[in-house]
C-alpha cells in the first residue's frame, strides 16, 4: 500500500499572536479530536537481518508494530536502527508510536518551556502535526535526533560540524581530539588547513615547518582507528586547502599518489580491496579532499596568466604558479582517483549572511554545510512525492505549510541539543544554522512527467526549492518576532537582508515552463517578499535555513525512491517482502509517470513489461521515443551526461542557504579535458561546491581493470591465475534420475563429493552411437570438469534453465511440470536436488511442495497481498548475458547488484561494513538499501 498526502487541507499561515507574542498554528493534516495513531491500520512484523557475507543473523527482533503502508525495507531499517534500548529487555522500543512519540514529545516540551506558541491548543497541533507527518512519512529529521533525543544520552541533534585549526601544534593535537571525539558519536566533520604554514616556511625555532599534508597523515591514521574500533562505517571527513597556498599541489597529488601505490601492491599480490585486509596501510583514504578556489585563480585560469602562493602568516607572494597548470593538475588527479573536489570560495561567501562574524572556509565532509568555524547544522528531509496530487500536479501551498512545522521544529530543537564541543555549542547557540532540504526530486520529475536533464524538470526544480527556502526563511523571521532574533543578527543585519534580497532577486529570473512550475514559482515570490518585509523588521530567528543532503537512510526510513537531490537510480530495484524474501519489480514511479505523459492502461502494461525484462525503455512497445528521456537514471542504457547533473545543481543552488552534496559521476571514457570543463562550469554557473566520480578509476572497485600504461623498456608483469581442479574420488556418491521432455526419455546420473556437492554429471540421451548421444556425452563431460575447477552449480542453473528448444513440453517430474527444453529440466532437476533452498528461491526454482507452501504462507493467510508489486515482477533467475565473466557466481542483493548484472560491468560503490551487500550512490556519500548504514552521512 502506498501512502500519499491529502490535499484538501488549506489553512492560513501561521502568525504570532498579539496575546502572548508565541505562534498561533491551525491544523493542515490532522483532525482535531482524533490522534494520528487512531488513522492507521498497524500490524505485527518481525525484523530478522542477516549477513549477507556470511549468512549470520546480525539483527532479530520479533513482534515490532509498524503502520500496514510502511515497507518492509524501512521497518527494517528503522527497527534495527532506531529503536533504543537493549534487544531483548523491556525497555526495548518495539512500536513506531514509542519512537515518534520519544522525538516529538521532547520537541513539544522545548516548545512550551521557551514559549513557542500562544496556547496550550496550538502546542497540541503542533505536536498532532509533526506526528502525522513523521507516521506517513511526509519528512523525517536526521538520524542523530533519532539516536539520541528523548534518551538518557547527550541530545545531540546534528550531524553536520564544522571545526578549526590554528597554525600551533595545541590546535593541531586539539584537532585530532575533537575530529575523534566526533566520529566516536557517529557524524563527521570537516575544517580547512590553509592557516597551518607550508613545507616551505620557516618557523621560530629555525627550522622548516612540517606543512599540513604531513599532519593530514596522523588525523587519517585516527580516523582510521577510530572506524577499526568499533564503528560499522569509515569516519567521514573533509579536508580543504586554499588554492594559493604553497603546499596547494603536493595536497592535490596526496591521494592519487596514493592510488599509484593501491596498483604497484595489488599487482603484488596484496589485497586491495575496498574492504580488504591491506588497504589500511594506504594513507589519506578516510577523508574527501576539496581545493578551495578564488574567484582571482578562476579569472587567471580563464585568462591564461600566473597566480600567487601565499605565506601563510605574512601573506606575502613567496612563488607564482601557471594557474591553468595547477587547474590541469587537480584535473589529472580527480580523473586519476576522483579527488579532489572544488570549492568555489567567491560565490559561497558572497551568499554568506554573517561576513562580519568570520569567513566561511569549509564545509562538512558531504559539502552541503558551509557556514562558520567550529559550528553544526542539524537537518531535516521533506518527501516531495507525497505532494503530487491526483490529477498530476505540485501541491504547492500544501508544501509551503509543511516546510513551516519542518522549520520550526527544527529550530526548536537548538534550544536543548548538545553538541561535542564547547566552541561548537556556542557558535550555534549564537547563530542557529537549520538544514531543512528535500528527498525523491528525481522520482518527482518522473512522476510529474518531466526528463531530469530538461528545462521543465530544473524550472520545477528551481521552483520547489526557492519555495522551500522563502518558506523558512518568513518562518524563521516570524520566530524572531515571537522569540527573539539569532545572536549574531545584529552584528549581520546589512549582509543577512542583502542575501535575502538576492534569493529573491534569483527567483524572479527563473524562466517556467508549465503552469505547474509557474504556480509554484509565484508563491515562492509571495513567500519572499513577506519574508523580507517580517524580517527587516525583527530580523532572522536562524542565520541559515537550508542545504541538500544525500539523505542516505531517512531516504529509506521515507520509502523514498531517489535521495536528495540525485536522479532515479534505474528503473527496476528489489522490494522486500513480508515474511522474508524479495522481489525485483519496476519502479512505480514508470506507470505514473507513463500515465501522465496520456499513455493508456495497455500502453502502460506493455511498457512497464519491456522495462521489466530489458531495464531500459528503448524501443519500447509503444513508447514514443521523444518521451525516453523522462526515463534516463543516474546509469543503465540511457544514463544522464554528467553536464545535465551540473545544470540541475546550478538551477537550484541559488535557493539554497548552504550548497548540494551530489557527485558527478562521468563515463571511463571522459578526458582530463572533461573534467576540466565540468570544473570550470561549475564556478561559471555559480555552483558553490562540486566533485566528480569518474568509472572505474579507483583499484578498489571490484572488476576494475583499468591499468596505467607502462613505459616500452618497462614491460608489465602478468600476473597468472590458475584454478586448481578438485577429483572426485575413486568411489563417491551417486543418483540417477529417469526423465521424460516432451516425449523424449533419458537419464540423468549425478556424482557427489562425499563431503557434499555436484562433481559430475552424465546425461543418456538418444541411442548409443547416434549424433546426439555423442554430444551429450562431450556436454556432460565438459560441464563435469568446470564443477571440479570450482564453477558453482548455480551460475550453470543460471545459464541453462529456461533455453528454448526442441524437444519441449510436459515432463514426468511433480516438480517440473513443464521444461523448455532438455537443458532447461536437467538443470532445474539438478538444482533441486543440489542447491540450498536459499539459492534456489533467488533462482526462482521451487518443489511443488515448496511453492504450495509459499502460496499458503504468502496468499492463503493474508487477504493483503501486493497486486500492484506482482503485476510488475520480473523474473528474479539472472538473465544469459548478465553474468560478470569474472565472478560467474554472484547474485543480485540490492538494485545497485541488479544493475551490475545488466550492465556486465561493477558500480562505483563499496560494499556495506554492515550487511556485506553493495550500497548505492546517495549525494557524495553510498546508503545501504538493505540495512539503511552510509558511508558517513546521516
Amino acid at each position: 500500500m502506498t501512502e500519499t498526502v491529502g490535499t484538501g487541507a488549506r489553512a492560513a499561515a501561521g502568525k504570532k499572536s498579539k496575546a502572548t507574542g508565541g505562534l498561533s498554528v491551525q491544523r493542515v493534516f490532522t483532525t482535531e479530536g482524533q490522534h494520528p495513531y487512531d488513522q492507521v491500520t498497524w500490524e505485527q512484523r518481525d525484523v530478522v537481518m542477516t549477513n549477507w557475507r556470511d549468512g549470520t543473523v546480525n539483527f532479530e527482533q520479533r513482534g515490532v508494530e509498524f503502520p500496514e503502508f510502511w515497507s518492509v525495507n524501512a521497518t527494517n531499517i528503522v527497527t534495527s536502527k532506531y529503536f533504543r534500548g537493549a534487544v531483548g529487555s523491556p525497555q526495548r522500543e518495539r512500536s513506531l508510536k514509542q519512537l515518534i512519540d520519544r522525538v516529538v514529545k521532547t520537541y513539544v516540551k522545548a516548545a512550551a518551556d521557551h514559549g513557542y506558541f500562544a496556547t496550550p491548543q496550538d502546542l497540541e497541533i503542533f505536536e498532532h502535526e509533526l506526528t502525522w507527518m513523521l507516521l506517513h512519512q511526509v519528512f523525517s529529521f536526521n538520524s542523530p535526533v533519532w539516536f539520541n533525543v528523548g534518551t538518557p544520552s547527550k541530545q545531540q541533534v546534528s550531524a553536520c560540524f564544522i571545526l578549526a585549526v590554528d597554525d600551533t601544534m595545541e590546535s593541531i593535537l586539539n584537532w585530532y581530539r575533537e575530529e575523534g571525539l566526533i566520529f566516536k558519536g557517529g557524524s563527521g566533520a570537516g575544517l580547512n588547513l590553509s592557516r597551518i604554514r607550508s613545507s616551505r616556511e620557516l618557523l621560530t625555532s629555525g627550522g622548516t615547518a612540517s606543512g599540513p599534508v604531513s599532519f593530514m597523515r596522523g588525523a587519517d591514521a585516527s580516523a582510521g582507528t577510530i572506524k577499526s574500533g568499533g564503528a560499522t562505517r569509515r569516519a567521514a571527513k573533509m579536508v580543504v586547502l586554499d588554492v594559493d597556498h604553497p603546499d596547494i599541489e603536493e595536497f592535490i597529488q596526496t591521494k592519487a599518489r596514493e592510488e599509484e601505490k593501491i596498483k604497484v601492491l595489488r599487482d603484488a599480490g596484496f589485497d586491495m580491496d575496498l574492504s580488504g585486509a591491506d588497504i589500511s596501510s594506504v594513507q589519506y583514504q578516510n577523508a574527501n579532499n576539496s581545493v578551495r578556489v578564488s574567484d582571482e585563480f578562476m579569472q587567471a585560469v580563464e585568462n591564461g596568466t600566473d597566480f600567487g602562493l601565499r605565506a601563510r602568516l605574512t601573506g606575502e607572494v613567496i612563488d607564482r604558479t601557471d594557474a591553468k597548470k595547477l587547474f590541469r593538475t587537480m584535473a589529472q588527479a580527480a580523473w586519476e582517483c576522483a579527488d579532489p573536489g572544488i570549492q568555489y570560495d567567491g560565490t559561497i561567501n558572497d551568499w554568506h549572511t554573517c561576513p562580519e562574524s568570520g569567513r566561511i572556509t569549509a564545509s562538512n565532509p558531504c559539502s552541503e554545510y558551509m557556514h562558520l568555524d567550529n559550528s553544526s547544522c542539524n537537518l531535516a528531509s521533506l518527501n516531495l512525492l507525497k505532494f503530487v496530487t491526483p490529477e498530476g500536479t505540485f501541491d504547492a501551498p500544501l508544501f509551503a505549510r509543511a516546510v513551516e512545522f519542518v522549520i520550526t521544529a527544527m529550530d526548536i530543537s537548538i534550544c536543548f541539543a548538545d553538541f561535542p564541543t564547547e566552541p561548537i555549542a556556542d557558535t550555534t547557540r549564537k547563530f542557529r544554522q537549520l538544514g531543512i532540504g528535500y528527498a525523491n526530486l528525481g522520482a518527482l520529475l518522473m512522476a510529474l512527467g518531466h526528463a531530469y536533464d530538461s528545462d521543465g524538470g530544473r524550472a520545477l526544480a528551481a521552483a520547489i526549492t526557492s519555495l522551500m527556502t522563502g518558506v523558512s526563511y518568513r518562518r524563521s523571521a516570524e520566530l524572531a518576532q515571537a522569540v527573539g532574533a539569532y545572536e549574531g543578527y545584529a552584528r549581520n543585519a546589512e549582509a543577512h537582508q542583502r542575501v535575502m534580497r538576492k534569493h529573491a532577486a534569483a527567483n524572479e529570473l527563473v524562466r517556467t515552463y508549465h503552469s505547474n512550475d509557474a504556480a509554484v514559482r509565484a508563491l515562492a515570490t509571495e513567500e519572499w517578499k513577506r519574508g523580507i518585509e517580517i524580517g527587516e523588521k525583527h530580523g532572522w530567528r536562524n542565520a541559515q535555513a537550508s542545504v541538500l543532503a544525500p539523505t542516505g537512510t531517512i531516504g529509506f526510513m521515507m520509502d523514498c525512491d531517489t535521495t536528495g537531490i540525485e536522479p532515479d537510480f534505474s528503473l527496476v530495484k528489489f522490494k522486500k517482502l513480508v515474511g522474508g524474501g524479495s522481489m525485483q519489480i519496476v519502479n512505480q514511479t514508470v506507470p505514473r509517470a507513463l500515465r501522465a505523459l496520456g499513455y493508456q492502461d495497455e500502453q502502460v502494461e506493455a511498457i512497464v513489461e519491456y522495462v521489466a525484462q530489458h531495464g531500459h525503455v528503448v524501443d519500447a512497445p509503444g513508447l514514443r521515443p521523444e518521451h525516453y528521456e523522462v526515463f534516463d537514471c543516474a546509469v543503465g542504457e540511457r544514463s544522464i551526461a554528467p553536464m545535465g547533473h551540473v545544470r540541475m545543481m546550478a538551477a537550484v543552488q541559488p535557493f539554497l542557504s548552504g550548497a548540494i552534496s551530489k557527485t558527478v559521476n562521468m563515463p571511463e571514457s571522459a578526458t582530463v579535458e572533461d573534467v576540466e570543463e565540468i570544473y570550470f562550469q561549475g564556478w561559471k554557473l555559480g555552483l558553490k561546491a562540486l566533485a566528480i566520480y569518474r568509472d572505474n578509476c579507483k583499484v578498489g572497485q571490484p572488476l576494475s581493470t583499468a591499468k596505467k600504461e607502462q613505459a616500452a623498456a618497462e614491460p608489465e608483469k602478468v600476473v597468472e591465475y590458475r584454478p586448481v581442479r578438485k577429483r572426485l574420488p575413486k568411489k563417491r556418491p551417486s543418483q540417477t534420475v529417469s526423465f521424460t521432455v516432451g516425449g523424449a526419455e533419458g537419464y540423468l546420473t549425478a556424482g557427489s563429493y562425499p563431503d557434499d556437492g555436484l562433481g559430475e554429471i552424465f546425461v543418456k540421451l538418444g541411442k548409443q552411437g547416434s549424433t546426439l548421444a555423442g554430444v551429450m556425452d562431450a556436454f556432460s563431460m565438459s560441464i563435469s570438469v568446470g564443477l571440479q575447477h570450482g564453477i558453482p552449480l548455480e551460475f550453470y542453473v543460471s545459464k541453462f534453465s529456461n533455453l528454448r528448444f526442441e524437444p519441449a513440453g510436459m515432463t514426468d517430474d511433480p516438480d517440473i511440470r513443464i521444461a523448455t527444453s532438455v537443458m532447461d529440466y536437467l538443470f532445474r532437476r539438478l538444482a533441486l536436488d543440489y542447491l540450498p533452498y536459499e539459492k534456489r528461491s533467488q533462482l526462482g526454482i521451487l518443489s511443488a511442495d515448496e511453492r504450495s507452501a509459499e502460496v499458503e504462507a504468502n496468499y492463503g493467510g493474508s487477504p493483503n497481498v501486493d497486486l500492484e508489486a506482482l503485476q510488475s515482477t520480473v523474473d528474479s533467475s539472472p538473465e544469459p548475458h548478465a553474468a560478470e565473466p569474472d565472478h560467474p557466481h554472484r547474485e543480485a542483493q540490492t538494485t545497485t547488484e541488479l544493475m551490475e548484472l545488466r550492465l556486465g560491468k561493477a558500480a562505483d560503490a563499496p560494499l556495506c561494513m554492515t550487511c556485506g551487500t553493495k550500497m548505492r550512490p546517495a549525494g557524495s556519500c553510498y546508503a545501504c538499501e538493505g540495512c539503511g548504514a552510509t558511508s558517513g552521512c546521516s
